[in-house]
């Protein structure tokens, strides 16, 4: 790997840690493209979106934050983070499944999102999926698109506290419209969403052998409703996602046929 070089020549370790950062973020996007992914995946409401951050959502803003100990583990958080995006499609919950590409969790990348949100027995299906904001040895990040259930940043680390690596998921995000808004609030959809973020620690941390339990910790940031947005609800993943499924399933037909 060459070495960058200040003006009168000397080796320039920042300017490398910067080129270095800068390969860590997605580039800027007008939509979402999406590459290739596993057959299984129902690539609904994803292609063609616009991102979209806590600012243009329409609920109350939340900061959630979930974190482990690898207590006794000997393991550093760039194995950990390496492990996570690896085997990130068999850490998440039955209910709510991530498939990367096939170049898998790297800036600008797309991952598609299938699960089953609360609401009706058997839950209501739905097709969505993130952008691989920023990756690096420690963490990344995911922004949403238009529709998603919310509108805001996910951001996956590790890191080393008094020599024990803790694993950390953070959210910074608001329901997308005042549909999901209410299924957040009153039909369990905040409370879904916390227990996949548990299950996903709990999973992580079990393969690395530890049985550790998780700290949540939330913060209402702002518990405005933002009115402007309610039009979001144009976009509401889980409508166009079952007033799409029958002509997916008769074009997966045919597609097989």
């Amino acid at each position: 790997m060459s070495t960058s070089k200040s003006i009168n020549g000397e080796a320039n370790p920042a300017a490398d840690t910067i080129k270095q950062n800068e390969s860590a973020w997605a580039k800027p996007v007008e939509h979402l493209e999406v590459s290739d992914v596993a057959d299984e995946a129902m690539n609904i409401n994803v292609e063609g979106k616009h991102l979209t951050g806590p600012l243009q959502g329409f609920g109350q803003l939340w900061q959630k934050t979930y974190r482990i100990r690898l207590e006794s583990a000997k393991f550093s958080p760039e194995e950990v983070v390496k492990f996570w995006k690896t085997n990130l499609p068999d850490l998440m919950p039955e209910n709510s499944k991530f498939y990367p590409s096939m170049d898998g969790v790297q800036p600008g990348e797309v991952l598609v999102i299938n699960a089953k949100l609360p609401g009706i027995p058997g839950g209501m299906p739905v097709s969505t999926g993130v952008m691989i904001l920023y990756a690096d040895h420690e963490s990344f990040a995911v922004m949403t698109p238009d529709g998603h259930p919310e509108s805001g940043f996910n951001t996956f680390s590790a890191y080393q506290e008094d020599g024990v690596t803790v694993v950390q998921i953070q959210s910074l995000a608001r329901a997308n419209d005042p549909v999901f808004e209410i299924g957040f609030r009153y039909l369990g959809g905040g409370t879904q969403q916390e227990r996949i973020w548990h299950h996903v620690l709990e999973e992580l941390a079990s393969n690395f052998g530890v049985a550790g339990q998780v700290e949540m910790e939330k913060i209402c940031v702002d518990n405005k409703l933002q009115w402007s947005y309610a039009k979001n609800v144009w976009h509401n993943s889980v409508i166009r996602t079952t007033f799409s499924l029958p002509a997916y399933w008769v074009r997966q037909m045919l597609g097989r046929d």
